[in-house]
């Protein structure tokens, strides 16, 4: 087994509960609990794909969490589902002959043995498990297999059970746990972006934002984030209880329910009220209390009497990030040149092997590319021309993309899922017939096809079988709605991938990079065609990302790294977006929807680590359809408006990122303000000094906090309405130091 040709991902979960040294540290858990050094501490955690936000060396990213203060959670895979193409396994691995992955297979699970051995063995050399000191106090094997193991039988329930003895026989000196639960949603914590080929699916976004309480650049994702943050701490507070106590449930009516936990010792308690219903509830709790439950809502309750966190009352900001030229920048009209794809050899039949047979895209290409052609070439005399009109070439593919040329010409192009968001594709088949007129001469004619994946499979039972590409086809030539001619089983040419990326034209130091010329007119809308330009990188240090709203389908890189797959011209269905967002009922994928009838992706993250320390980048385009790079440009991804909104007794928490401050409060209103950010209105009851109070504790600061109360704005506090505070800042200035520093960098770098 080559480790270094895998694929395969290691997940992780970041937990919350802090490390204090690097001292050994024991593991153990029961029913209840998970017990670190004899403490039952209850575990909050979230998946970080370390692979999505650049880093390469594991052992370092397990490292630097534990810097952080945090514990982790070693999810090894190798199946790791994720959307990553085919769900992480390496391509080589299907084409071993005999192999079938996930289940009683001996081939597969040496492999797969091989793989966790090399893992656990690299953790170990690195002292990373908890008894050496290490930040993973678990591991986990396999993923989601739970959910598709009906179909593999009593081999997959043999499968799983030598999955567990195998992990356990690795002496980690953790607990193993799997992950099984159906139709779970993944608690990620930060998504990140899908570089290179990664992106499963097949048409999954290079974004993986998956909003995430870190959004894909970092930046905290507000106010998910922040009440997030509440919600853990408020839980914390209950957690000798919640580990140690034991739990009764009360039920008040339908969907109202109360559930306690005692310390039988001690008699503390700690409760949770839960209203499922579509309306608000009130409970009264005796000598604990009246509460007032909005609906599809959780209430927190600290000795059972005190409401310390409510799901549906969200006390915390929300950042409004808008992407934009730097202030210390100046906008630039790019500088392009161009390359067309080579494409002389292909368009005349001529490729790299041949087989009588239309084979299976991803065992062809080994997953090297998205790329495959096909060529064969059909000798027609006279009297077959005029007996066969109305010529069609047909074409059955397994998807994902096809285009089609014959005698050197563009005939057509045909996607599984098409640009304008119409569908041709079921469930998880994306083959589609592909028919197009075509125009045949005497002698011979030459038919070239390149067929396109957008990514492979990442789930589902036997995902890994599904084909791609022109697998069996047919092909065929009809005249007057009959086929004339199977070339199904003809000889065909292949040829792997396009001759650009063998020529390395998407590397800035390829020795092919003399075939990138200028133009006057730059050519535009033009398929199979590369594009270059050089820019400075943005000022400051927030994210950066390339707008590359006018091209059509392609891949992008900079500095010779990949930025992953683009397709701006793939637009979101304009229907299903609500003008409210209403979160009561159960979970819904389809709730609250965004971004109807714009482009599915348009702004493409480019991480600070790949643009070059002297300010000077290449970005370098493939365009597969026709596009229009002369709009390009690159933005900074900057927190500008931030809105807060707070109940009585609580604090609002206001802060700015990128070290920025804030530099003006747009509304400011204690009492009961009406509206959401961006449209507050004063209401009927509030305090005049609310702007003068909210200006002195923030503006010139990059963070501040209120205390949220009558005491603080000179009002005295109404029984008869719930009092709040609402916000809305702006972050635009910097720190002197901040600023200075911004510009002492640019000078040097325009130097």
């Amino acid at each position: 087994m080559k480790l270094s040709g895998s694929q395969i991902e290691i997940l992780l979960i970041a937990s919350l509960a802090l490390l204090c040294s690097s001292s050994a540290i024991t593991v153990d858990y029961d029913s209840n609990a998970v017990i670190i050094n004899g403490e039952r501490k209850i575990i909050f955690a979230g998946a970080i794909h370390y692979p999505r936000s650049t880093p390469e060396d594991i052992v370092k990213f397990f490292k630097l969490a534990q810097e952080a203060g945090l514990h982790v959670i070693l999810r090894i895979g190798p199946y790791v589902c994720a959307e990553w193409s085919y769900g992480g396994f390496p391509m080589w691995l299907h084409n071993i002959p005999g192999i079938e992955l996930r289940t009683d297979n001996e081939i597969y699970k040496n492999e797969m043995q091989i793989f966790t051995t090399k893992i656990v063995d690299v953790c170990k050399e690195a002292k990373l498990f908890a008894p050496q000191g290490g930040p993973i106090i678990l591991a986990q094997i396999e993923n989601e297999y739970g959910n598709v193991m009906g179909p593999y039988g009593d081999a997959g329930r043999r499968y799983v059970n030598w999955c567990a003895q195998m992990a356990v026989g690795q002496n980690v000196g953790v607990p193993w746990i799997m992950c099984q639960q159906s139709n779970a949603p993944q608690p990620m914590y930060h998504g990140g972006t899908n570089f290179g080929r990664t992106a499963g699916g097949p048409y999954i976004t290079t974004s993986y934002d998956y909003n995430a309480p870190l959004d894909e650049y970092g930046n905290l994702n507000q106010p998910k984030w922040g009440h997030l943050k509440q919600l853990h701490e408020a839980i914390k507070q209950g957690e000798r209880i919640l580990t140690n106590g034991t739990v009764t449930s009360k039920n008040f009516w339908g969907g109202v329910d109360q559930t306690e936990y005692t310390n039988q010792g001690t008699g503390e308690r700690f409760c949770f009220l839960s209203n499922t219903n579509m309306e608000e509830a009130n409970v009264d709790l005796g000598q604990d209390g009246k509460y007032s439950l909005p609906a599809w809502s959780v209430t927190i309750l600290q000795d059972c009497n005190k409401e310390i966190y409510n799901t549906a009352k969200v006390n915390t900001q929300t950042s409004i990030m808008v992407k934009k030229l730097h202030e210390e920048d100046k906008p630039v009209q790019l500088s392009w040149t161009w390359a067309p794809e080579p494409m002389k050899g292909v368009l005349q039949g001529k490729g790299r092997f041949r087989a009588t047979e239309l084979l299976e895209q991803k065992e062809t290409t080994v997953d090297t590319t998205d790329y495959l052609w096909y060529m064969t070439s059909v000798n027609l005399n006279e009297t077959t021309l005029k007996k066969w009109t109305n010529v069609t070439l047909r074409v059955g593919t397994r998807g994902h993309a096809l285009h089609a040329y014959v005698n050197k010409k563009e005939i057509g192009t045909q996607f599984s899922k098409q640009a304008n968001a119409q569908q041709s594709v079921k469930g998880d088949d994306y083959s589609f017939l592909f028919e197009k007129p075509v125009t045949l001469t005497s002698g011979t004619n030459t038919i070239s096809l390149l067929s396109a994946t957008v990514g492979l499979a990442n789930y589902g039972q036997y995902y890994d079988k599904k084909p791609v590409g022109i697998a069996e086809g047919p092909v065929q030539l009809v005249a007057n709605g009959k086929p004339f001619m199977d070339l199904t089983s003809y000889q065909w040419s292949y040829k792997i991938g396009l001759s650009g990326e063998a020529k390395r034209y998407n590397d800035p130091h390829s020795p092919h990079a003399s075939k990138f010329t200028a133009s006057d007119n730059l050519p535009t809308g033009r398929a199979m065609t590369w594009y270059k330009t050089t820019f400075a990188s943005p000022s400051g240090t927030e994210p950066v990302v390339v707008d590359l709203l006018g091209m059509g389908k392609g891949h992008a890189w900079v500095n010779g790294k990949s930025l992953g797959r683009f397709w701006p011209t793939q637009i979101a269905d304009a229907k299903g977006c609500p003008d409210t967002c209403d979160y009561r009922g159960s979970y819904n994928g389809d709730k609250c929807v965004t971004n109807c009838g714009n482009p599915s992706q348009r702004w493409y993250h480019i991480p600070r680590s790949y643009l070059n320390k002297d300010g000077q980048n290449t970005l370098i385009l493939f365009e597969e359809v026709g596009g229009n790079p002369t709009n390009v440009s690159f933005q900074i991804v900057a927190v500008e408006t931030i809105c807060g909104n707070a109940y009585e007794g609580s604090t609002l928490e206001l802060s700015c990122e990128g070290g920025r401050t804030i530099s003006d409060i747009e509304f400011a209103s204690y009492g009961d303000p009406e509206g959401t950010c961006g449209a507050f209105m004063k209401g009927s009851f509030y305090a005049t000094r609310s702007a003068a109070v909210v200006e002195k504790a923030c503006v010139g600061k990059q963070s501040c906090g209120i205390l949220v109360s009558g005491e603080t704005f000179g009002l005295t506090k109404r029984s008869d309405i719930a009092n709040r505070l609402a916000v809305q800042a702006v972050c635009t200035g910097y720190i002197d130091n901040d600023l200075e520093s911004l510009k002492n960098k640019n000078n040097n770098s325009k130097q």
